[in-house]
């Protein structure tokens, strides 16, 4: 249990403020009392078949309501990201509609043909086929650079987790020999630069939470913030006690973010 009340509070979102369509136990009081307190509060989240829209919309009717300001998710720094590097580039998405809309809101040209393409892009996908893969395969081999959105292993549902944006980015780089240039999401230094300019704090007067050592915490860290892990979600105590990333602190439940006297 920290010791002291931060300015700002950075949550991960699946595993650690909900899983599924429920709110874990103390999420709702405890951001409720940051807010009441005057603690900027603001939710990150790898999982791009989510818009900002719609995490926003289903904190709000879970009970925390939320702005679409103060959600940030991977699909809008790959963005960003594209924006700064490649900014009239045409995309061979392996990803899901709501990424698609966001590239394409964003002004890139999304194309299914490898001879056409510029850049790669896998995503977290659960349409992914066997002609996703040769698309990619047969763009990359003809110079398409290949970026990723996010490098999570699963996703935690309810009943136990999907496969995630690594299966997608292993299988393009097991058939192509190239590995991924860029992955954008956490814990990469580009969701970090994002998520500080959101807040507009410096990192040491924030903390992130979340339920994952590899991602959540390790971006925390990192940054040069205070990293809490809840055991809420992916990571056990015994996959804590094996890990070479620690945590500054280790919630069992997200109530135990805030000191005692708050």
């Amino acid at each position: 249990m920290p010791a002291r009340l931060y300015d700002g509070y950075l949550f991960d979102l699946d595993g650690t403020v909900y899983l599924g369509d429920e709110l874990l136990p103390t999420a709702d009081e405890t951001i409720a009392r940051l807010r009441a307190l005057g603690r900027r509060t603001v939710f990150l989240s790898n999982n791009p078949t989510q818009t900002p829209e719609a995490c926003a919309g289903k904190l709000t009717r879970l009970g925390l309501p939320t702005m679409v300001a103060d959600v940030l998710i991977c699909s809008q720094v790959m963005v960003e990201f594209l924006r700064a590097r490649l900014p009239e580039a045409r995309l061979l998405v392996i990803g899901e509609a709501p990424l698609m809309t966001e590239l394409r809101n964003a002004g890139f040209d999304l194309v299914d043909d490898a001879r056409r393409t510029d850049a790669v892009i896998a995503s977290f996908d659960r349409t992914f086929e066997y002609r996703k893969l040769q698309l990619a395969f047969d763009a990359i081999r003809a110079g398409a650079r290949f970026f990723a959105t996010n490098g999570d292993r699963y996703c935690p549902v309810p009943d136990g987790g999907e496969p995630d944006a690594a299966a997608i980015i292993a299988a393009i780089e097991a058939c192509t020999n190239v590995r991924c240039e860029a992955i954008v999401g956490k814990p990469s230094r580009h969701m970090i630069d994002a998520a500080l300019s959101m807040v507009g704090l410096a990192a040491d007067d924030c903390v992130m939470t979340g339920d994952r050592l590899e991602t959540d915490v390790r971006m925390g860290l990192d940054a040069g913030m205070a990293a809490a892990l809840t055991l809420t979600g992916a990571t056990t105590e015994a996959m804590l006690g094996e890990s070479v990333v620690q945590p500054t602190y280790v919630l069992r439940r997200l109530k135990d973010l805030l000191p005692r006297e708050a």
